[in-house]
């Protein structure tokens, strides 16, 4: 073998197994400045961006400080503040990605929502004097093109955003009409059901952007119970559940750990919980499809509410779960579950709980408890849960 033909080989060993590792894990879409880092300006969009609000009108603001915004950022210290007009115009901003987003290929990122409850401002092209709190709830909308302002493709609309506090949102896009080089950010309420208003929506935190698998093609079947081996227990006489008790659920959270098991009808009391344990609230109630906790919740939620006024040094987690039935949507089972666990963990803050006691997270379809292949398994999976965190502070 020729010294040629050798260095050939030597090279094709050394740096094939780095082509492989490339391919295998392919770097991430990153943005500029993906946390609106700026001076605090009115009108002023922040640096990495461009504007693509319409001639005439103001552009986005780096917030916090302008038009009486004070909330602080969820991270950094600045975040972009989008409006919508009941003129019928909206803001919007675009960049350049660090490379296209592909045709038929699945991404997913996160960010940060909230709403501001003030943005006072004046209203230009109207006969309105004074200043108006743009305050009404809107939506972000994500858009995909070849240019700073080209809407080609609409590639994600979140829900109505209502909650004023910082929200992570987790973004899943698949582009089906072509590559993207742009990506545009853009406030918007225009809907069949919605009405053109003044309001706002904020934004912070975004996370470069990940390839990630498409599908699954359906859902997953839940995972078994870990069985222990051992005497066989004595046999104990069944009870039915008790009024305003909080029925113990498990999860598999991790592998390495066995489910914790409880009897259906124990309550939340000092003597049964330890960390990790998981509780099922199962008569706190949503409307298809909502957040909004119905009246009848009330004596759940009471029974939870004395127990973490009693026990001051318990930190929980509120867990919100969905069922598969608005599969392939997996973006609307992340929000809804998290906002339903929201939902829970404000009501608690609002009755006097300390909000660092409470923390809450969605799910979505993830840990389904019942194959969701009848109703009454879909129905056990769309639940919320509470889960000890810490004991002893």
């Amino acid at each position: 073998m020729s010294p040629d033909c050798k260095l050939k080989w030597i090279l094709m060993l050394v740096f094939f197994p780095l082509f492989l590792f490339g391919q295998a894990k392919e770097a991430p879409i990153l943005f500029n400045n993906p946390s609106f880092e700026d001076l605090p300006k009115a009108g002023q969009t922040p640096s990495g961006w461009y504007d693509c609000g319409p001639q005439g009108e103001s552009a986005p603001d780096i917030q916090p400080g302008s038009f009486e915004v004070t909330k602080k950022a969820s991270n950094g210290n600045t975040y972009l503040g989008l409006v919508v007009r009941a003129t019928e115009t909206w803001e919007s901003v675009a960049q350049r990605l660090s490379r296209p987003l592909e045709a038929n290929q699945c991404y997913e990122f996160s960010l940060d929502l909230a709403r501001s409850d003030i943005y006072m401002s004046p209203l230009s092209n109207s006969n309105i004097t004074g200043k108006v709190n743009f305050v009404s709830p809107c939506k972000l909308r994500i858009w995909g093109g070849n240019g700073y302002c080209d809407r080609y493709e609409l590639l994600y609309e979140s829900q109505l955003i209502t909650h004023m506090r910082w929200l992570t949102y987790n973004v899943r896009m698949s582009p089906k009409k072509g590559n993207y080089a742009y990506i545009i950010l853009e406030a918007y309420y225009k809907t069949p059901i919605l009405f053109a208003e003044n309001g706002n929506v904020l934004v912070d935190n975004l996370t470069p952007i990940r390839k990630v698998v498409c599908g699954p093609e359906k859902m997953p079947d839940p995972k078994p119970k870990v069985v222990e081996k051992g005497p066989d227990p004595k046999p104990t006489p069944q009870t039915k559940p008790s009024p305003g008790k909080i029925a113990a659920n498990t999860r598999p959270d991790s592998p390495k750990t066995n489910p914790v098991v409880a009897t259906a009808d124990e309550k939340m009391e000092r003597t049964t919980v330890r960390k990790g344990k998981i509780y099922r609230l199962e008569k706190v109630y949503f409307d298809s499809n909502k957040f909004d906790i119905k009246p009848e919740s009330e004596p759940e939620l009471d029974a939870l509410f004395k127990f973490l006024s009693e026990n001051p040094d318990i930190m929980v987690e509120v867990g919100g779960h969905t069922n598969n039935k608005m599969w392939p949507n997996e973006t609307f089972a992340n929000e809804l579950s998290t906002n339903r666990a929201k939902a829970v963990a404000d009501w608690l803050v609002n009755k006097g709980i300390e909000a660092a006691r409470v923390q809450y997270k969605g799910y979505g379809w993830k840990y389904p408890i019942e194959p969701n292949t009848t109703e009454a398994g879909k129905k056990k999976n769309q639940r919320v849960e509470v889960k000890i965190l810490t004991i002893n502070g």
